[in-house]
């Protein structure tokens, strides 16, 4: 029955390891007396096939995902053709007001990168241009909901714009000349999203890392230690990553943390329980980790002048967003704790879990493909599944409740091993897929 429920766990998980990564687009915009250009590094597939973005973390989730992953495999010629010939309705979804009028965008320049892996994304950059009214002294750039979110640079002047656009919202008017920079304080608030949504939804290879830490034992103390440890260590590369003093390739960075996914979630079945190193150990990936934090705002950049406080607000939403993780763990996982500690009888964590399982699958159905979890772009299957899977682990828990240590037995052990093996699947992929 445990190795029946152990699979069951790891296929329902497995749906992690074949997400296909939404980024956000990154924009430059520049503005001449002569006019403006805006260079934009985008998901043209996502795009091209008609699928809707917005609140999406992974293109599994759509409808589109079979046409997505065919135009990922297009040559970059191929694929240069088929946005050829939608450029005007490409130019024309991006809506730019300065002095009052509608600017008219061209697209003027397609360079599509090489084919790659088509389960990952793949970057376009697009430039488009346009005259501007005379007597202009600020435009607004509103970026199409469906198209997901947008980080837009201002380039070329004095304290310049640095926004995120999302949900068809208009930006606040960009002054041409400057000066419309982001205060230490906008810096600071407008970062912690960015760093939390890294997280949640966006991080799972991070989510299941700190998911690592947590099944090693729910008790306070070692799950500290081990937090403490991780967020000291990604501190620090995530600082000397964004500064540019330490660049290690993503090639290298990736793979190594799918490693310390394997080796956390094995440690746990293998150990004895919270060994003096585990937080060096924890600290040395932490390292790691910092480093794919700092590549993403690497994709984003952070706002000249006020590089302190965005990196501050990026790493506290990082912070939130893994103690979000940690608190939805161990209040799906309490009532088993409770249980096992022989507090609760077994008849009622069997009920809670049975009801808790039903809940979590019935959510990801009704939620699957609606706009009720969009403003939190969530995939509802992809998180809620799991914790159906992890309903039922603290299920079997309960019924064997007079067995030695059944929590971790039924519940921590099977957990961890899923989460081992998911980490080994994109180790493999992204050494030699």
């Amino acid at each position: 029955m445990l190795r029946c429920l152990s699979l069951l766990f790891f296929l329902l998980t497995a749906g992690l390891a074949g997400a296909h990564e939404v980024r956000p687009a990154v924009g430059d915009l520049t503005t001449t007396p002569e006019g403006l250009s805006l260079e934009v590094t985008l998901n043209a597939e996502a795009i091209l096939a008609g699928a809707d973005l917005e609140g999406v973390a992974d293109t599994d989730t759509l409808d589109e995902t079979d046409r997505i992953d065919a135009l990922r495999a297009l040559e970059p010629q191929a694929l240069t053709e088929e946005i050829e010939a939608r450029a005007a309705e490409i130019a024309d979804r991006i809506e730019i007001t300065a002095g009052g009028e509608a600017v008219a965008l061209e697209l003027t320049e397609i360079a599509p990168g090489p084919v790659g892996n088509t389960e990952l994304p793949r970057d376009t950059a697009l430039s488009f241009s346009a005259p501007l009214p005379e007597g202009a002294q600020s435009l607004t750039v509103t970026w199409p909901a469906d198209w997901g979110m947008l980080v837009l640079r201002q380039q070329g002047v004095e304290a310049p714009f640095t926004g995120y656009l999302e949900g068809g919202t208009p930006s606040e008017p960009i002054a041409l000349a400057g000066g419309g920079a982001q205060s230490g304080l906008g810096a600071f608030l407008s970062y912690i999203p960015v760093g939390f949504e890294h997280i949640l939804p966006m991080g799972l290879d991070h989510i299941l890392f700190v998911l690592g830490l947590f099944f090693l034992t729910p008790k306070f103390g070692p799950l500290l230690w081990q937090v403490s440890a991780f967020t000291l260590a990604h501190t620090v590369t995530l600082a000397l990553g964004a500064l540019g003093i330490v660049n290690v390739p993503g090639s290298i960075v990736e793979p190594i943390i799918a490693a310390s996914i394997v080796f956390v979630a094995f440690e746990n079945i293998f150990s004895r329980g919270f060994s003096r190193w585990r937080p060096l150990v924890v600290f040395i990936f932490g390292l790691l980790h910092g480093l794919g934090f700092a590549s993403v705002l690497g994709e984003f950049g952070l706002p000249p002048g006020q590089f302190i406080p965005a990196l501050l607000g990026f790493n506290i939403g990082v912070e939130l967003g893994q103690l979000t993780v940690i608190a939805v763990a161990f209040l799906v996982v309490w009532v088993a704790l409770r249980v096992d500690a022989l507090d609760f009888n077994d008849r009622t964590g069997q009920v809670f879990y049975g009801v808790l399982a039903l809940v979590f699958v019935a959510l990801s159905v009704l939620l699957n493909n609606t706009e009720v979890l969009a403003a939190f772009e969530v995939s509802a299957p992809l998180f809620l599944v799991p914790l159906a899977a992890l309903s039922l682990l603290c299920l079997l828990a309960a019924t064997n409740v007079d067995k030695l240590n059944a929590y971790q037995t039924f519940v921590a052990v099977p957990a961890s091993a899923a989460i081992g093996l998911v980490g080994a699947y994109w180790f493999v992929e992204r050494v030699f897929l």
